[in-house]
């Protein structure tokens, strides 16, 4: 419990505090969590922490900012809080400010920070609840996961460790239930108290041997699934040794089975014999990088019956936000908001089709009228993983009933492109991969993705939220440059659809 008397007296003690939690070796509940996965992240974390890899690009930062966002708006739905509002590294004031907060009878603080030790913690959310408090951590994800228990019973021993009387915890997680407009159900809250108690004695021996470890040289830690669960470590290029070319960990879909195969005394896929059991896809890999060759299967020429003309190549971009801002979308909904369709005749003509959204309003009305135009004529539809746009459709179809027909009609005639490469073909360069940005480059050479200042989807993604829901913060030049490079980028998917299909027709003649 917290004593008034004690304020006053104890800010010059949390400055002295303050100085030397800078100058020496702190923890954080972060920290702690980096050394629950591996030592050696945690030792470079806290020893380097200035290291390139703990830089975050673009896809981190968004990852980042996104659940900023997300708990701001938390916080809207357990009201009436007062915000400790300090740089993250002000220990001494956001301690003396947390306790002025509670002392004062706030019913909620916000970024509520504790100390116990030598480790420092800031809770999302600190409620009362009777006479004593509630520990609520807010996630960006839509369920409660394993690993986010260590997470709150970190914060939930020190909380306690400093005097507060802490009588539950809980994850407060998005709903993918929640569908816009009506976000009072955005949040699920989860009690995770008894499943808290049951580890929150094992934090004391987590601290004492993570600070034994930074006490030392950088540990000695094997590599492991653990390098990639629950996250993927930032430092994983420094352990993990450079693989030679077709190592057995890039079969498809036995990656598995690495281990084994190394046990056994096979290296890279040249090593492979015949009798060592594969699957058919993985099998046809190996014929291929062994043979130095394309394996094309007999049964393609059948598999190509299928795309029958006029074709419509079609790929969408979509924003899949957190926090839906259009009627009936849920949290994460994959939702349209660009595409790219080239329409080709049967006797080899090609029409361009594209769209782009201007600004935040709901994109799907329009895009929905262009694309059913562009796809009209076609007999065959042909995607990459079609079942993304198939979803995407199917979506729409239902959220704008007066487009539902035609658009239904549109799924009807998808044809998945990936399916057909997957079983039928195998070029060594593919390196156990079917994304098109592999398999494209692959077979047809000129068409690489280089060149492009956007190549990847889920950096076409965060930047089609920039462009869409930073629209007034952008520089005009920067609006037409983004949008220049995202019609570029969907633009050369889908005349690399058309290319890549007609590579196929020349395989089998």
């Amino acid at each position: 419990m917290f004593l008034e008397c004690a304020i006053e007296a104890g800010v010059n003690s949390l400055i002295a505090d303050d100085r030397h939690l800078k100058k020496s070796v702190g923890l954080s509940k972060s920290r702690i969590m980096a050394g629950l996965q591996c030592h050696k992240r945690l030792w470079w974390t806290v020893h380097e922490p200035a290291a390139p890899e703990l830089q975050p690009d673009e896809i981190a930062q968004a990852a980042m900012d996104r659940g900023t966002r997300v708990t701001e708006v938390a916080r809207t739905y357990v009201p009436g809080g007062i915000l400790i509002d300090l740089p993250y590294d002000s220990y001494a004031e956001r301690l003396a400010h947390t306790r002025q907060a509670i002392t004062d009878g706030a019913p909620v603080v916000y970024e509520a920070s504790f100390r116990a030790g030598n480790v420092f913690v800031a809770v999302d959310i600190l409620k009362r609840d009777g006479s004593g408090f509630r520990l609520i951590e807010v996630k960006s994800t839509t369920s409660v996961k394993d690993y986010h228990l260590p997470d709150v019973a970190i914060q939930a021993h020190v909380v306690r460790q400093d005097g507060l009387d802490l009588v539950g915890a809980e994850v407060m997680h998005l709903n993918r239930e929640c569908a816009y407009p009506n976000l009072s159900n955005l949040f699920t809250r989860s009690d995770v108290t008894a499943a808290v108690v049951a580890i929150e004695d094992r934090v004391p021996g987590w601290v004492a041997q993570q600070v034994e470890i930074l006490k030392g040289p950088v540990p000695d830690v094997p590599i492991g699934s653990h390098c990639a669960t629950p996250y993927e470590c930032p430092f994983m290029a420094r352990c993990w040794p450079t693989l030679p070319p077709h190592h057995v960990s890039t079969l498809y879909a036995m990656k598995h089975l690495t281990v084994d195969l190394e046990a056994q005394g096979y290296r890279t896929i040249y090593d492979l014999s015949e009798d060592v059991p594969l699957g058919r896809i993985a099998n046809r890999q190996r014929r291929a990088v062994q043979e130095g060759r394309t394996v094309v299967e007999p049964t393609l020429a059948r598999a190509l019956d299928a795309f029958v003309h006029p074709i419509a190549f079609l790929d969408f971009e979509t924003v899949g936000l957190a926090i839906p801002v259009w009627t009936g979308c849920h949290p994460y909904d994959a939702v349209p908001v660009q595409f790219s369709c080239h329409a080709q005749e049967a006797d080899g003509r090609v029409t361009h089709h594209e769209w782009l959204a201007e600004g935040p309003g709901d994109p799907r009305p329009v895009l929905a009228a262009r694309l059913i135009r562009a796809c009209e004529t076609a007999r065959t539809i042909v995607a990459y993983n079609a079942g993304f746009e198939r979803r995407c459709i199917e979506q729409m179809a239902e959220a704008l009933p007066n487009f539902a027909e035609p658009l239904r009609s549109i799924v009807d005639r998808l044809v998945d492109l990936l399916a057909v490469v997957r079983n039928h073909v195998y070029h060594p360069e593919f390196g156990g991969s079917f994304g098109l940005k592999i398999v494209l480059p692959a077979l047809v050479p000129e068409l690489s993705y280089d060149s492009l200042t956007i190549a990847d989807g889920v950096v076409a993604s965060l930047e089609l939220e920039r462009l869409l829901f930073n629209h007034d913060g952008l520089e005009t030049a920067e609006k037409e440059r983004l949008r220049s490079d995202l019609l570029r980028y969907c633009h050369h998917d889908t005349w690399g659809l058309v290319k890549l299909l007609e590579r196929l027709r020349e395989m089998i003649s």
